[in-house]
This record gives structure tokens, C-alpha cells and sequence, in this order.
């Protein structure tokens, strides 16, 4: 059979082409060095760039989970420091009752009123307690826009909204706080009770007995709505802190696919420097003058 032919050319072209592959690998791995990345577009890898999408796309969705987290729990957090003062201001209000009581109805009128200006102080902090804001909106309002739940005769002005926030897959917490479970319903909510009572202290001090009963009870709703709160805490605390492990195993899985082994990677580069200087000098070699040239 007859072989191909070889010439001058052909050789010089072959080789050439040779050198430039060793170029281009040269060239790439020293990419590679350079960006701390074996994949910087999607023809370095397509089936590892896919991998990275669709980690960094989870990563996203988790670190959103994180951020409604850290949401959730400024809002839970001002509720829960607001019942907490709540409750406080209750057991004060019990102790003036009980004050009250002791004194009798025949008891001293200024000191019965005294307690009763005390009793309107107490009414009025529970009430700001009551407007307790985060970023400007009322935790104890609903959704509505305004910025206050109760206006200053203690009637509610929020809604019946819920104020949520997603932090899983499949998980959704309520962050804000029924106002009626923890300061009762209209009208008969604490700030109608704490109004009564001083009305009491100064004009029926026999009535203060039934007045005690209803301050337990609205102590009592307070301190459920407290363990509402701390509930929803914790387990809003827990979702955030699963979401930020798994952030940290997908962030060492992307590391795997993007990142070089960097070792490997200069071990990789010295040697492909080395296989081209021995390019360069086989090439110096091939392309030499031809017959043609000495004739000339």
C-alpha cells in the first residue's frame, strides 16, 4: 500500500500544533493557580458547573431561611422582654390590691387614692408595654399598618393578622403575639380591669376582692402567652441553627467541586512547564533548514 507522504511542511504544521496544546494546557492551569478555581465557566466541567448551581442556588435558599430566623426572633425577643415586664407590673398591681383590701372601707380615703394613682401608673406602663414596636410595627397588632395595638383608653386598634416568617422547607412560625391572649379581649381586657380597680380604690373598696380575681387571671395570660413566646424562640433558634450547619457542609461540598487541590495543582503545572520546554527544543530540532535551503 502507499504511505502518506511526508514533507517539511506537514512535519513543522504537526509539530506546532502539538506545541500549542502544550500551551493551552500550560495556560490553563496557571488560570487555575490564579483563581483558586478548577471551574470558571461551565465548558471546565458541565456536569460539576450544574453541581455548582444547584449548590449555591440551596445555599441561597438557606441563608434566607437564616435571615427570617434572625427576623423571627427580634420580634420574639421584644415580646418576650415586654410579658416579662407585663408580668411584673401585674404582680405590683396585685400587691396594691391586696393593699387596698387591707385597708378596708373604712380605711384612710388618701392613702386608698394614693394607691389608686399608682394603680393609673401601672395602667399606663402596661399600655406602652402593650405598643411595644418592632422596626417601627406593633408586636402586638396584627398586621395592621399603624404603629400602635392600643390606644390610650386601652382599646385594641391592631388586627387579627398574623405576622409570619418562613425558616424551613416546611416551616413557618408566627413571630408576633395575640394581643387578646395575653391582655384579654375587648372590653374586658387588663386595661378596662387596672382602670376598674383604681375606680375601686376610691369609690368601692368591697368590690376590690373581685378585682383581685381578675388580676390573677390576667396574670395568668400573660405568663401563657410568655411560654408561647419562649416556645416559638426556641424553636425558631433551632431551624436557624440547622440551616447555618447546612449552609457550612454545602459550602465544603461546592469546595470540592470549584475549588483546586492546590498541591496537585502545582505539581500538575511544573510538570506540563517542563513537557513544554522539551516541546520547544524537539520543535527548535524538526524545524530545521531543508535541502533546499543548502542548495540555495
Amino acid at each position: 500500500m502507499p504511505g502518506f507522504r511526508v514533507t517539511e511542511r506537514s512535519v513543522a504544521t504537526n509539530t506546532l500544533a502539538n506545541l500549542q496544546v502544550n500551551l493551552q494546557k500550560n495556560q490553563d492551569l496557571q488560570n487555575q493557580l490564579s483563581s483558586g478555581k478548577q471551574i470558571t465557566k461551565a465548558s471546565d466541567s458541565p456536569g460539576g458547573a450544574v453541581i455548582a448551581m444547584q449548590t449555591r442556588s440551596d445555599m441561597a435558599t438557606l441563608n434566607q431561611y437564616s435571615r427570617n430566623g434572625d427576623d423571627g426572633m427580634g420580634w420574639l425577643n421584644q415580646a418576650d422582654t415586654a410579658l416579662t415586664s407585663a408580668s411584673t407590673q401585674l404582680n405590683r398591681a396585685r400587691e396594691l390590691v391586696l393593699t387596698g383590701m387591707s385597708s378596708g372601707t373604712g380605711g384612710d380615703p388618701q392613702a386608698r387614692e394614693a394607691i389608686a394613682q399608682e394603680m393609673d401608673n401601672l395602667r399606663g406602663s402596661l399600655l406602652d408595654l402593650a405598643n411595644t414596636t418592632y422596626l417601627d410595627r406593633p408586636i402586638f397588632g396584627g398586621t395592621t399598618a399603624g404603629n400602635i395595638a392600643y390606644d390610650q383608653n386601652g382599646v385594641y386598634k391592631g388586627d387579627t393578622g398574623q405576622v409570619n416568617r418562613t425558616i424551613g422547607a416546611n416551616a413557618t412560625v408566627r413571630v408576633d403575639t395575640d394581643a387578646a391572649s395575653v391582655f384579654g379581649a375587648d372590653p374586658d381586657n387588663v386595661f378596662t380591669t387596672l382602670g376598674q380597680i383604681a375606680d375601686d380604690l376610691r369609690n368601692n373598696p368591697a368590690a376590690l376582692q373581685g378585682d383581685l380575681a381578675k388580676v390573677d387571671t390576667a396574670q395568668k395570660r400573660v405568663q401563657t402567652g410568655l411560654s408561647g413566646v419562649g416556645s416559638r424562640y426556641n424553636q425558631v433558634s433551632q431551624m436557624q441553627q440547622a440551616a447555618e450547619n447546612r449552609v457550612l457542609d454545602l459550602r465544603t461540598q461546592l469546595s470540592n467541586v470549584e475549588d483546586i487541590d492546590l498541591p496537585k495543582t502545582i505539581t500538575e503545572l511544573s510538570l506540563q512547564q517542563t513537557a513544554y520546554q522539551a516541546a520547544l527544543a524537539a520543535t527548535a530540532k524538526v524545524v530545521q533548514p531543508s535541502l533546499v535551503d543548502f542548495l540555495r
